[in-house]
């Protein structure tokens, strides 16, 4: 058996690319794209993609040459992950919440070779691109501006417009093959929550597997309308910028991810699913009267990110939207682990239900293996829901590498496991559940404090909007809880409120020892809250000034909450 050979009939690379040409002929008038008044059919988006790969290789880009954009979740952006790939290139998405410096320095990494803009993002190109020559030997890439296709504004950076390069490319160019599966597809920078941002180099292997997986654990049918709350820019929108093509589903971009934008596209168009952030869950629920409109059916929502508070789930189900948690990392392709709902799960109360969701769950079915061990011994931890680890990860979608940087490439992947710097538990049925960053797990007087498991309790007060707990240093125990909270009405609840409800709440010794109320939380260019900065600013916190006669009382006091916990281990061990 072994002497049968591969051949181009039953051996053919994988890649996204495949699932284009198969919507263009299996759901060629099925709508593919709405975006304001502009509506395209599958027959013609891949149409529109040939055309642009024609071009982009009539402009000398060639395999392996950096294609950077810079666009919000607009038509042009979406056939640019097609379309890019399909001349050999790699899809370079640039965040748009970066500022022109961190811009300049992702276009000089790269190597762009072309650099699209969107109009709206003109004045901010312009000053990164003026970084990027500036006392440097960077290359100037070829830009082009990506006109409103609804509204032409006449935005110009140059000559070049995306709509000149569609119309003058050829609808029959087939695009070059994908020869080696390993090739790379897409590069992304992750946005340095805990460290300076890398080029991530997803593979066309590892991007259409990624994207089997979620079309398939996320159940996502053939008549399926997505609303593009999620950027694209972020790991290629989780790669359903590919995945809603492979079924043939309609593409719903909204070029703001406002309250008023998305509740009227998913009334408007009867959106059925939507990936976000927690954070949008706010944006929803704190929407005006008049930004709502009436949800009618269920709208099936993938969340990553910070675990979201079981209190914030359950208000999101009333309104409409079905939630299902995932964890991943740019590194991962996306998503790697999803919380595959039970129906035995159905019989549970709301809480319970809220409180099961909120976990990260299993790996998608294209990961080799999952799993969460000491990363001293490399021992997996025990199944008990308690013992804490670092989530390692096995499998086809994880990155080929981080760009030009050899040295973070060989550290994060470690005795064949790709380490994530994620600290999680595994419970008895299987399912993981992510604690903390390994940057963010508060270790004071020996315990390990989890900050999500207490902004999960702190989101339950009423008047609390947001929450992000860091270390603080502590004279005596090392380290201490400090919660950043912003309040839903200001001034309203005060630091020994908060006090007072934690102490009711959690175990003594994780009761936050300060309370900073904040207008904001500062986030990353994903919506990720930085913790970095708030670790930064509670630094500069003292619990205990050297002369207070305070000092003694609240020592004590800490003492004490360490003793009773250290007593509540003594009596269940001897219980076992």
């Amino acid at each position: 058996m072994d002497r049968l050979a591969k051949s181009p009939a039953n051996y053919v690379p994988l890649t996204p690319l495949t699932f284009i040409k198969r919507a263009s002929m299996v759901y060629s008038n099925r709508t593919s794209v709405i975006y304001a008044r502009v509506r395209f059919n599958w027959l013609q988006t891949y149409d529109r993609c040939c055309r642009l790969a024609y071009s982009l290789r009539s402009l000398n880009v060639v395999k392996n040459d950096v294609v950077s954009v810079l666009a919000p979740n607009i038509p042009a952006l979406l056939e640019m992950h097609f379309a890019v790939p399909m001349a050999g290139a790699v899809l370079n998405a640039i965040n748009t919440r970066l500022d022109a410096k961190n811009i300049s320095t992702v276009l000089r990494h790269s190597e762009a070779k072309v650099f699209f803009i969107d109009y709206q993002y003109v004045p901010l190109a312009s000053e990164a691109l003026r970084l990027l020559v500036a006392g440097s030997k960077a290359d100037m890439p070829l830009v082009i501006v990506i006109d409103d296709i609804d509204k032409p504004t006449g935005v110009r950076l140059g000559s070049l417009e995306y709509e000149q390069l569609v119309q003058h490319g050829d609808p029959r160019y087939p695009g070059e093959d994908v020869n080696d599966e390993w090739d790379a597809i897409a590069l992304n920078y992750t946005s340095g929550t805990t460290s300076e941002p890398k080029g991530v180099v997803y593979s066309h292997r590892g991007a259409f597997l990624s994207t089997m997986s979620l079309i398939q654990g996320w159940e996502l049918g053939t008549e399926a309308v997505y609303l593009w709350s999620l950027p694209m820019f972020h790991c290629n929108g989780w790669t359903f910028t590919w995945g809603v093509a492979a079924r043939g589903g309609t593409n719903v971009c909204i070029r703001n991810t406002t309250a008023k934008d998305m509740y009227k596209s998913i009334s408007q168009h009867k959106v059925t699913h939507m990936c976000c952030a927690p954070i949008v869950f706010n944006i929803l629920l704190e929407a005006k009267p008049d930004e709502r409109c009436e949800i009618t059916s269920k709208v099936n929502v993938l969340t990553g990110g910070a675990p979201p508070p079981a209190a914030l789930l359950e208000k999101m189900e009333d309104l409409g939207f079905h939630i299902m948690h995932a964890y991943g990392l740019t590194e991962a392709t996306g998503p790697a682990l999803v919380c595959e709902w039970q129906t035995k799960w159905n019989k549970l109360s709301k809480d319970q239900q809220a409180q099961l969701k909120a976990r990260q769950g299993v790996g998608i079915l294209t990961l080799a293996d999952v799993d969460i061990k000491n990363k001293k011994t490399m021992e997996s931890v025990p199944h008990d829901g308690i013992t804490m680890g670092e989530i390692v990860l096995r499998g086809s979608s994880i990155m080929k590498g981080y760009l030009k940087d050899e040295k973070e490439t060989a550290k994060a992947f470690h005795k064949g496991w790709f380490l994530t710097g994620d600290v999680g538990v595994i419970h008895p049925d299987g399912y993981l559940e992510i604690k903390d960053r390994s940057k963010d797990v508060i270790i004071s007087g020996g315990e390990n404090i989890s900050s999500v498991e207490l902004e999960s309790i702190l989101f339950k007060h009423p008047n609390i909007l947001e929450v992000a707990v860091v270390a603080m240093p502590h004279p005596k125990w090392g380290e201490s809880p400090c919660a950043f909270v912003v309040l839903k009405d200001a001034g309203t609840t005060t630091e020994t409120e908060i006090f007072t409800y934690c102490r009711k709440k959690m175990s003594k010794f994780m009761v936050p020892k300060k309370v900073e109320f904040v207008k904001e939380l500062p986030k990353t260019g994903t919506g990720k809250v930085f913790k970095a900065e708030l670790r930064k600013i509670a630094k500069t916190f003292q619990i205990f000034e050297n002369t207070s006669a305070n000092k003694e009382r609240s020592e004590s006091r800490y003492q004490q909450d360490h003793e009773v916990h250290d007593q509540d281990k003594i009596l269940a061990m001897s219980r076992l």
